[in-house]
């Protein structure tokens, strides 16, 4: 996302989610392609379990999403994350999600490309699922809890 306004200095550092520009909130995404698992939801204990199963829109190599701007009209079900939404769905997102971590009054990590000025840290670090996601079209459903990872990479 391309704004004319720069971001604030260390803005994740002294600044609420809700007082964030939308380049600011789009920076705070690290990359790493977490949120793009399909998951699954044990409905007893509402306990979330990551598959390596991406989803269509997930480019495996820049763990990005292919069709971002226009994502939910090729993926409805496809959560669109906001300052004013974070608080009820942290839980389904990575613990080392930057937009959790802040909800949570949590620090970012070192590895995080604000805190690195890099993007590949995340990378590097082994925070992300580049490389190792499977298309979820390749796979049933009846077959995801067969892909089923720990969350960390």
């Amino acid at each position: 996302m391309s704004s004319s306004k720069p971001l604030r200095p260390r803005f994740w550092e002294r600044l609420p989610l809700d007082r964030l520009t939308p380049a600011e909130w789009e920076a705070l995404c690290d990359g790493c392609g977490k949120c793009c698992l399909n998951k699954l939801e044990d409905p007893d204990t509402g306990e979330i379990a990551f598959t390596r199963l991406g989803c269509r829109l997930l480019d495996d190599a820049t763990c990005r999403c292919a069709h971002y701007e226009n994502r939910k009209q090729f993926v409805p079900e496809c959560v669109v994350l906001t300052p004013k939404n974070i608080n009820e769905i942290a839980y389904w997102m990575p613990r080392t999600c930057a937009y959790r971590l802040r909800a949570e009054g949590k620090p970012l990590p070192d590895w995080h490309p604000l805190v690195t000025g890099d993007p590949e840290s995340v990378h590097r670090a082994g925070m992300s699922v580049r490389g190792r996601t499977v298309p979820e079209f390749e796979v049933g459903e009846d077959e995801w809890e067969d892909y089923i990872i720990d969350e960390e990479p």
